[in-house]
């Protein structure tokens, strides 16, 4: 390929508390990942990209940072980062940070001055803190829910010469713990600026950037009126003013080499959006060289959805400026999504939980087509730690165990994102699966997350042994990917049939892709051979249902 390394990567996101814990703690670590990246390599990815990993109170999974250029010491030290890089590179494997640029930790040193200092002082201007409405300012500045549930305001107290008082309100979108910055005070940006350089000069290989959509506010605050879907325009999503900062930021990236390793750097922003007139802004030559293309965990699983699904991104961008997922950190897992006939919605995980073990094993089939569709199409893909073990949603967390803030502000009508947390099992038996190495045979500890006692038979070591599992599938897959000269970048043309249920496309050169999300078999599309199925398939010349098969022409 002659254009940058991330138009056609695999990227491997790591959750690095749930991914491999070296000191026995109970919590996954730098250290931990450093030791496992012979997996990765072996997997086949091109870059991991690392959810936060900084000093944080943890009230919401690490994206709640009190300092952007620390490491978490539960997580290791900065030594321990500049280890992996290195070692990452020895293993040509490129290392992505996660900013957060929306909110930081109640923590962080300077809202805690914001706090101590004086209503319309400059520590405030930096956060977004105003009066509240009504008698004695007792309600909240205008009507803006958190994401997580409940109003997106909290009151502070206010000392004066009597004692103390109740004053101003400060702007959360998320969690009470989690303040939003005011990115039109000129220090906010000159923060960020400085904190990109730091990674950046570590060698990190790009950014993810988190809430990208939403980190401008209008600054009058305006009430949200009328019926308002989330991920729409509004004052606090999709501001004009996002463009010109991340302008600013692409010529931060673009200042570093591009020749060598890790190559031109990149940033991929999270980017939920109502439609596709939304999202074009973004996709403007000169901003982020990335954004998340979301449609495939928002289909359901039907071929004209997947197709439209497609059909939208390709129209848009393409794969490499909006690489394709099927899951993160922040939704139910594939493996139990994809068992409900819809896309996902904010209630699936409650829908999970009533749906119990029924329909698992469709899931499961489902999840394995899933991975063939998403590493067949052009560009650049991301894979969530677990999807190539095919784990579940784990939904059967006790309520005393659940970490998640959405558990707690929803006072439990929303389970939460913790399901898809659960630290990963690495061998069939033992405390923790192997998720935990410690030295000289000690126990450890628990880990952070219950595990289910069936995690172990979705172990690498179990699946490393059958020719059959997600596991091998998963390798078979990016092994074609990366030798196959029709695959990665590039482009794709449907084939036309008369079966609807049926999804086909052809790429050039020499590869012609089919998956069947009906009921009953369907005759394939002409082919050569084979090269890879998502399940058995007899020579009988038909595609089983939920089934995908990777063929030559």
């Amino acid at each position: 390929m002659s254009g940058a390394w991330w138009e056609d990567a695999v990227v491997y996101e790591v959750y690095p508390r749930s991914f491999a814990d070296a000191d026995g703690d109970g919590v996954g670590d730098l250290p931990g990942l450093r030791s496992r990246l012979g997996y990765l390599a072996d997997l086949g990815v091109d870059a991991v990209w690392l959810t936060p990993f900084y000093p944080s109170p943890l009230a919401d999974g690490g994206y709640d940072v009190s300092d952007y250029c620390a490491v978490d010491p539960l997580l290791g030290t900065m030594a321990d980062f500049d280890a992996l890089v290195r070692d990452a590179h020895a293993h040509q494997i490129r290392v992505i940070i996660d900013l957060v640029p929306n909110h930081c930790s109640s923590a962080h040193p300077l809202f805690r001055a914001a706090l101590a200092a004086a209503p319309g002082s400059d520590e405030r201007a930096r956060f977004i803190f105003r009066e509240g409405r009504g008698p004695g300012g007792e309600q909240p500045p205008n009507n803006w829910q958190s994401q997580f549930g409940g109003p997106a305001w909290t009151r502070v107290t206010e000392a004066d010469g009597s004692g103390f008082r109740p004053g101003q309100w400060y702007l959360h979108l998320f969690d009470t713990s989690q303040p939003d910055w005011n990115w039109h005070h000129p220090d906010v940006p000159a923060l960020f600026e400085d904190v990109i350089r730091f990674w950046l000069d570590r060698g990190a290989a790009g950014l993810r950037v988190d809430v990208a959509h939403g980190i401008f506010k209008d600054p009058d605050l305006p009430d949200i009126t009328g019926t308002h879907p989330l991920n729409a325009p509004s004052p606090y999503r999709h501001r004009p003013e996002l463009q010109a900062l991340y302008r600013s930021w692409r010529t931060i990236l673009d200042s570093y080499p591009a020749a060598g390793f890790p190559g031109s750097r990149t940033a991929i922003g999270e980017v939920w959006h109502d439609r596709p007139e939304t999202l074009k802004p973004y996709l403007e030559p000169g901003g982020l060289p990335q954004v998340f293309n979301f449609q495939l965990i928002l289909a359901a699983w039907r071929a004209a959805d997947f197709r439209a699904g497609i059909e939208v991104a390709i129209a848009g961008a393409g794969g490499s400026r909006a690489p394709w997922v099927t899951g993160n950190h922040d939704v139910p897992r594939p493996a139990s999504r994809y068992r409900l006939d819809q896309g996902f919605t904010p209630e699936m995980t409650a829908e999970l939980i009533a749906l119990g073990d029924r329909n698992a094993e469709a899931g499961a089939r489902r999840a394995r087509a899933a991975a063939l569709v998403l590493l067949a199409l052009p560009g650049s893909a991301y894979l969530y730690q677990g999807e190539e073990l095919g784990l579940p949603e784990v939904t059967g967390i006790p309520d005393g165990a659940r970490q998640d803030p959405r558990f707690f502000r929803t006072k439990g009508e929303s389970p939460g994102r913790d399901g898809c947390r659960v630290p990963l099992p690495w061998v069939p038996a033992g405390t923790g699966f192997g998720f935990s190495r410690t030295e000289h045979g000690a126990s450890p500890a628990a880990p952070w997350l219950p595990q289910p006692s069936w995690w172990g038979s979705y172990s690498v070591e179990s699946q490393l042994a059958d020719e059959h599992s997600f596991l091998n599938l998963y390798r078979a897959a990016l092994r074609l990917r990366r030798g196959h000269p029709a695959l990665g970048a590039g482009t794709l043309r449907w084939l036309d049939h008369d079966v609807p249920d049926l999804l086909c496309f052809a790429r050039d050169p020499g590869f012609v892709f089919a998956v069947n999300f009906g009921r009953v078999p369907v005759p394939l599309p002409a082919h050569r051979e084979i090269l890879l199925a998502s399940g058995p398939v007899a020579g009988d010349g038909v595609l089983p249902p939920d089934t995908a098969a990777w063929m030559s022409s």
